[in-house]
């Protein structure tokens, strides 16, 4: 079903049915209803609503936010949460429809666009802006601040442990960048070449001083073609880089395109590891929290490239 239809669909439920919940209604003891739409979002919302909120993410491990279609499933998801979390800036780009007539109907936040403007990345012909902001820890702190406000919006009468928490997990966030910065300081500053999949981690590389390619742009739904691979391959050569990295939600398939125009160069490049750039990992596992997911990428950037 096309995203307009699906979203006219959905606006029409609502009208209907009066679907969804009122949080401003909700005993003390009640949990505060939260649908997120990726998984960094839903870490830091269980990280920040602790026992007060029940946090549900759409996408899970692997799932690629580019190109991602709302379910019958998601709908009634989004339709039953009280709070609806979304990065914005486009991340989201094929559930638009869908997220805006939710917006009309219930409480929602693109947290992303939080961030101030002069901070983000402009993309294309600057009207819009790199929507992979999680991969700078002082800008996804700007998130973080706006899911406490939405939180204690909907809850006020949690208002005090929503901050407490946020507070925490802040302070917890930037022992992990600072961490980040001193790893990253073993990498010589010639070896600090970032080549992935696709353009996902640009503020990392301005956030912790690395040079990134991306084979597609910044979107997975972009083409790539052989003059991208030429480029990457003749900047690898260039620079002696020695290792490029796969990403966990895209094909392997683009990447081993370029360690093979490389080979045919005569330089050798290696896959210097998976990184997770658009998902996290697995639920319950390390990688499947915001800092394990950044501690696990900074260990294989750092491992493959110093």
């Amino acid at each position: 079903m096309r995203q307009g239809l699906m979203a006219a669909v959905l606006f029409a439920t609502f009208a209907l049915t009066g679907c969804g919940t009122d949080s401003a209604g909700k005993s003390a003891d009640q949990q505060l209803q939260v649908t997120a739409t990726t998984s960094q979002i839903a870490d830091a919302a269980e990280n920040i609503g602790g026992k007060h909120v029940k946090v549900t993410s759409l996408m899970g491990p692997g799932v690629d936010p580019h190109l991602y279609k709302a379910s019958q499933g998601d709908t009634k998801k989004l339709m039953s949460a009280d709070v609806v979390l979304y990065s914005g800036l486009h991340l989201e780009g094929k559930m638009e429809d869908v997220l805006q007539k939710i917006g009309e109907q219930k409480q929602s936040a693109a947290v992303a666009e939080a961030i101030p403007k002069n901070k983000l990345i402009p993309a294309g012909e600057g009207k819009t802006f790199d929507p992979h902001v999680w991969f700078s820890i002082p800008l996804w702190i700007y998130a973080v601040d706006e899911i406490e406000a939405q939180f204690s919006k909907a809850m006020p009468q949690h208002a005090d442990a929503f901050r407490k928490n946020a507070k925490e997990y802040k302070e917890d966030l930037q022992y992990l960048d600072k961490w980040s910065r001193k790893e990253i300081a073993h990498i010589p500053e010639k070896s600090r070449v970032l080549v992935t999949a696709h353009d996902a981690f640009a503020y990392f590389g301005n956030e912790y001083g690395f040079k990134v390619k991306g084979l597609q742009g910044l979107s997975t739904d972009s083409d790539y073609g052989l003059r991208d691979v030429q480029e990457l391959v003749d900047l690898l050569t260039e620079k002696q880089i020695k290792a490029v990295f796969v990403e966990s939600s895209v094909s392997e398939k683009s990447i081993n395109a370029v360690v093979e125009g490389a080979k045919e160069k005569g330089h050798t490049v290696t896959i210097g590891g998976q990184l997770y750039s658009d998902a996290m990992g697995e639920k319950d596992t390390k990688e499947g929290t915001y800092e394990g997911m950044f501690r696990h990428n900074i260990n294989t950037i750092t491992k493959a490239l110093k």
